[in-house]
């Protein structure tokens, strides 16, 4: 059993993270093993993501206290777990959705990213979504492509030119 004190020190941690976060994701988590969850937390905490286990009646203190609203954990089956992400709204939806795929046990029940609920659909859709580094490669190619598209087709002319000029020289000195 827990006491007051621990369940205070809980809520606060969470209305903590709560406040930090930029996505929250609910999953349940019931029927994984000790080695599947501390498996699960390195390859989350490798990529600065957070992941908690409460009860339910917590998670709800704790939301009601960082005022989020349309969430209700006691509506969520299972045992749930909380994943924080604090930088990248995508990372800990691609970490847990590839871990759930390899575990099965492990359902995406639902999250909320910028104060926006989302359900276990859309959590999956965002999941498949390019990373923000991913995006931001592609966009940077796609700037530099007209540029050295146009830098090559000077550096066609002027080559030109200068096979143009060898010729002439060469037949001057013939």
């Amino acid at each position: 059993m827990i006491t007051k004190e621990k369940k205070k020190e809980i809520i606060n941690n969470l209305t903590d993270k709560l406040s930090k976060q930029k996505v929250v994701i609910f999953s349940d988590f019931t029927g994984l093993g000790v080695n599947q969850v501390r498996s699960l937390r390195k390859s989350l905490k490798n990529s600065g993501i957070d992941y908690l286990v409460a009860k339910k009646t917590l998670i709800g203190l704790a939301l009601k206290q960082a005022g989020i609203k349309g969430v209700s954990p006691k509506d969520l089956q299972g045992q749930i777990s909380v994943t924080f992400g604090y930088d990248d709204e995508i990372m800990p939806a691609k970490t847990l959705h590839q871990f759930s795929k390899a575990n099965e046990a492990l359902k995406i029940l639902s999250g909320i990213i910028n104060g926006k609920y989302l359900s276990a659909e859309d959590i999956i859709n965002l999941a498949n979504l390019p990373s923000k580094q991913q995006l931001l490669a592609k966009l940077v190619g796609s700037i530099s492509s007209p540029m050295s598209g146009f830098l090559n087709a000077l550096q066609g002319n002027l080559k030109s030119f200068i096979y143009l000029l060898n010729n002439i020289k060469q037949e001057i000195k013939a």
